[in-house]
């Protein structure tokens, strides 16, 4: 076994869509391990000093657009820059992502994450909605249903919070996130440099 890769994202955050699928197999080439911490970003935004995004500058706000469409196009990943279902709360999605690891192991659990992602910013999928997400759930042969019930528990409560205290304790300012030997890297764009840090020795 390989290193870990411990993983901060919001399910709603299209830099992390983006980076899924490279995350998963920079961590299978190094048979590294993932360690799945969906987290409170809002939170995090409040303790970091970070605007959500109708709060931004306006320049800010167009040039994100513009990295959404370059980083969409150079990945070949389908991404819609103004899909119809966002912003979006995401507290719920990242609470069933958190119930499908404790029910069924890491990589269910990232398999669900990408569908909630891809939900949002390539499907058109309302992942605020119970329904949505019990659906997304069932088409990847869980039970919707009864994994719903279990991301409304205390438990899985006090594990999304346990992430975003993990999250603002690492200094964590924005998604995703992603920590190898201790050390962090902001954004899918640093991909590249978590490679190196998982094949180093």
């Amino acid at each position: 076994m390989g290193k870990i890769c411990e993983y901060y994202f919001a399910p709603h955050s299209p830099f992390a869509y983006l980076g899924h699928a490279r995350l998963l197999e920079l961590a299978a080439g190094h048979d590294a391990q993932i360690v799945v911490k969906p987290f409170d970003l809002s939170k995090v935004f409040g303790l970091s000093g970070g605007l959500p995004l109708a709060k931004r500058a306006p320049q800010r706000q167009a040039y994100r657009l513009k990295e959404l469409t370059r980083w969409s196009e150079y990945l070949k990943v389908p991404l819609n820059l103004h899909p119809t279902y966002f912003p979006v709360q995401s507290d719920a999605a990242a609470k069933l992502i958190i119930a499908t690891q404790l029910a069924h192991g890491t990589a269910a659990a990232l398999t669900l994450t990408g569908a909630i992602m891809r939900g949002v910013w390539a499907d058109e999928r309302n992942i605020a909605d119970a329904d949505t997400l019990i659906a997304i759930a069932n088409e990847l042969d869980h039970d919707g249903q009864n994994l719903l019930k279990s991301s409304e528990t205390a438990s899985v409560q006090a594990e999304f919070d346990r992430f975003t205290d993990e999250a603002a304790a690492a200094n964590v300012f924005g998604a995703p996130w992603y920590v190898v030997d201790g050390e962090g890297y902001w954004g899918q764009d640093r991909l590249d440099f978590v490679g190196r840090a998982l094949a180093s020795k």
